[in-house]
């Protein structure tokens, strides 16, 4: 085997990764290093781009000493990213303002004038509505920071500032991809260009928008003071990069019309690869985001915490169990695997803090069907089941934007894909196989691809992506189940449609004294 290495960083909202993997997709070492959370005031989500870019420094560093390798073999270098939060800089690549992270609510009055003034516009265009995503952010600092908006020269995404910065570009260089351009509503998303009509309806500087590249493109190369923050040598070609969850979908093989993901992480998010540019005009809850891979689409839904729910009732509910020397996961799948299908009728709502698509912040969580004789078991169980039922409700409208849409199975990534009553009860649901591959590490895996596409190591994205992955598991629905559930997800889908209006009045009730 040829000794060539290449290297993929993915920066999520708290933690960033690296990978070095060789040309077989092997992975050599890696590491990972925690970022912050700035929360300065109530609804507000920042961070530091500093941190951010030393953290991706860091594991580049730690996972090069793990791997003991040659550091003149590593042939590219590509990042990812969260994808909906946006920064800024000056001509000089100085970061003007914090990251607003994708956590941020702030500018939801924002949200609503774009909705008001041509939400369908923007949602038709960009194939995402607006919602805590760039373009209500934008309008925000515009507005209400206009000192500040006055000093950008370019907004940036974290995966394009910190490959930049690596490459010592300048502010005329900075450039976003177009997996990440459904999330700045001023784009028209499969022409891969901005939109100057949205612009100018919104009156934003398109000036300070930046230039829109491929993902394979090589952006320049790591510059002289960064190889010896890094331990790499000067010159390695950096790709341009992508958004995080298209990072994710090529490194599981979801290269292919019909294919699925679930990524279980901190989002509980539901996709499906697409060969059509669909926007969900009508619903405004499923986003069409373009792939890695020019020509190809992913129809993207996600409940925003969607994991953080499982990570709550262990912290609240289950002390007890996390205290054990268990693992407390487990421990709760054993009572969840305990309870009947259903609950018994107990229903749980997801969006504790709000839901993102159709954008409502003042939406929360909700047991409801609560009775005595309920357990933890049941209480638990359907917080694994209001995931399911959610992806139900996004698949019924997936197939109305897709003609002749066939799912073909679902592959299964993050934290929660370990869980195998979550698996089976998701494959109950939906009525469509659960597949979990046998790697965990996704998104860098992605990257390490893009990175040897770029280079000419690798002749084709989806063949590589396809050659590095294998099934590990597979859950098959039972049909049973899956006619058992059918009205369990209509009696979910009408109780959220129903309940909304109360938790508008919840917000308007006065604040704790």
């Amino acid at each position: 085997m040829t000794e060539e290495y290449l290297i993929g960083v993915d920066m999520g909202t708290t933690l960033t990764k690296a990978g070095i993997f060789d040309v077989e997709g092997g992975l050599i070492a890696k590491a990972s290093e925690e970022t912050n959370l700035i929360k300065p005031a109530p609804g507000r989500v920042e961070q530091d781009f500093e941190d951010i870019y030393s953290s991706a420094v860091n594991c580049i560093s730690e996972s090069l000493k793990k791997a003991d390798i040659d550091p003149g073999k590593v042939e590219g270098i590509a990042f990812s990213s969260q994808m909906s939060g946006i920064g800024a800089i000056d001509e000089d690549w100085n970061p003007v303002m914090p990251f607003d992270n994708w956590l941020d609510t702030r500018c939801e009055p924002y949200i609503v004038k774009m909705n008001e003034i041509a939400g369908d516009e923007v949602t038709r265009k960009s194939g995402c509505p607006p919602t805590y995503s760039h373009g209500p952010k934008i309008l925000w600092w515009k507005n209400e920071r206009p000192k500040v908006y006055e000093r950008i020269y370019k907004f940036v995404v974290p995966y394009a500032y910190v490959a930049g910065r690596m490459a010592g570009l300048s502010g005329d260089e900075a450039y976003i991809d177009p997996t990440c351009l459904h999330f700045s509503n001023f784009s028209n998303t499969q022409e891969a260009e901005w939109s100057n009509y949205l612009l100018s309806k919104f009156d934003v500087d398109a000036e300070k928008m930046p230039r829109i590249v491929e993902p394979e493109t090589i952006i320049g190369e790591l510059e002289k003071e960064v190889a010896e923050e890094t331990g790499l040598e000067e010159g390695i070609p950096i790709s341009a990069g992508a958004g995080d969850q298209a990072a994710n979908a090529l490194g599981a093989g979801i290269v292919e019309p019909g294919r699925s993901f679930d990524v279980s992480g901190t989002a509980s998010v539901f996709s499906i690869c697409v060969d059509e540019f669909e926007p969900d005009v009508s619903h405004k809850v499923v986003m069409s985001t373009r792939s890695i891979i020019e020509g190809s689409y992913y129809a993207l839904a996600f409940i925003n915490g969607g994991g953080m729910n499982l990570r709550w009732f262990r912290d609240e509910i289950a002390e007890d169990i996390k205290k054990s020397e268990e693992d407390p996961y487990a421990a709760l799948d054993k009572m969840a695997e305990k309870s009947s299908p259903g609950s018994d009728k107990l229903f749980f709502l997801p969006h504790v803090q709000g839901r993102v698509l159709p954008p409502n912040p003042s939406l929360r969580g909700l047991w409801f069907g609560f009775t005595w004789k309920h357990s933890r078991g049941e209480l638990y169980r359907s917080i694994l089941e209001s995931i399911a039922y959610e992806y139900a409700y996004y698949r019924q409208i997936e197939d109305e934007l897709v003609s002749d849409l066939e799912f073909e199975e679902v592959r299964t990534i993050g934290g929660g894909s370990k869980s195998h009553i979550w698996n089976q009860i998701k494959a109950d649901v939906l009525g469509i196989s659960y597949r979990k591959i046998n790697r965990e590490e996704l998104g860098i895996l992605g990257d390490a691809i893009l990175a040897g596409y770029s280079n000419g190591i690798f002749d084709d994205l989806a063949e590589t992506s396809k050659s590095f992955i294998k099934i590990e598991d597979k859950i098959e629905p039972r049909e049973e189940y899956h006619e058992f559930y059918k009205p369990y997800v209509d009696f979910y889908s009408t109780l959220l449609e129903n309940i909304e209006g109360f938790y508008s009045d919840l917000a308007d009730l006065p604040p704790n004294v």
